[in-house]
């Protein structure tokens, strides 16, 4: 699998779809791969007639991993544009999920011409009160998971009861496929100190209202009206600060991408797509 490159660091990535349409390039959240845009929600997409790009961020997965090294979220935004060059993409969709969209929107600020649009999704502005969760979401990424060597089961069970406590509500897993997607990513790469990293470079960004104030990007904001882990308020407050953006609240929603959601989610990154094509 290619890997571009962003100074020293080495950005695992995957394409999908020939390099004539346009691209869309998507962004995971906070220590997840690639894979939680599988391969099926990305296939999805060049059937809408679009190039997609799926990577794993720095820490996670994959690409490189930084001990005892700190970095910035203008680092990771600085990341994918590495992807982009190495992909020969000039511009393209950007679309993130979390601390994804969070991403999504510092590479919009920071490289407004390599934007054609932006989908914020299950995101937030960093504003106060804007990422919020419930005390068991909390638990989500607060709590260390238990050591697999010791009891492989037990870690398991911990990751599937994580993804239960934040999934959609009217979109639910089925059991088989989030106990293999547990165990798969597992085996693809396992680095929790990595999560600690990205956390430190998400609340060191603080509050991006006013730079988002002054995009001029379509922008497309999809958030969970169910979301226990960034409540739906990070979403409208998200789109109220983006000049012109369309904020879809989705009942049932909560803070994950179920395949009964991969159409939805789909669905919000081409009505920006379109806003943009209508726009140039």
């Amino acid at each position: 699998m290619p890997r571009a490159k962003n100074g020293a660091v080495e950005i695992e990535y995957e394409t999908f779809g020939d390099q004539n349409p346009e691209t869309v390039i998507l962004i995971n959240g906070l220590g997840s791969q690639m894979t939680r845009w599988p391969v099926a929600f990305c296939e999805k997409l060049v059937a809408r007639g679009y190039r997609a790009i799926r990577f794993d961020n720095r820490d996670v997965g994959l690409s490189s991993w930084l001990d005892g090294q700190k970095y910035s979220i203008q680092d990771m935004a600085a990341d994918v544009i590495a992807v982009l060059d190495a992909a020969g993409v000039k511009k393209a969709h950007v679309a993130g999920v979390s601390m994804g969209g969070m991403i999504t929107q510092i590479v919009a600020i920071e490289h407004p011409e390599r934007v054609l649009s932006i989908t914020s999704i299950m995101s937030a502005t960093g504003a106060p009160g804007t990422m919020d969760s419930t005390p068991e979401a909390a638990a989500v990424l607060n709590v260390p998971p238990p050591d697999p060597k010791a009891d492989f089961e037990v870690f398991v069970a911990h990751g599937m009861k994580n993804a239960r406590t934040i999934g959609s509500p009217a979109y639910p897993w089925d059991e088989a496929a989030l106990r293999e997607r547990v165990i798969s990513e597992y085996r693809r790469a396992f680095n929790p100190a990595g999560v600690g990293r990205q956390m430190s470079a998400i609340r060191a960004d603080g509050d991006r209202t006013a730079r988002l104030a002054k995009l001029n990007v379509p922008a497309v904001v999809l958030h969970g009206a169910d979301d226990p882990l960034l409540k739906p308020y990070g979403g409208e407050m998200t789109a109220k600060a983006i000049p012109g953006a369309e904020l879809r609240i989705v009942p049932g929603m909560g803070h994950d991408l179920p395949p009964g959601l991969y159409d939805i989610v789909i669905d919000a990154i081409v009505a920006a797509a379109t806003r943009a094509k209508a726009a140039a």
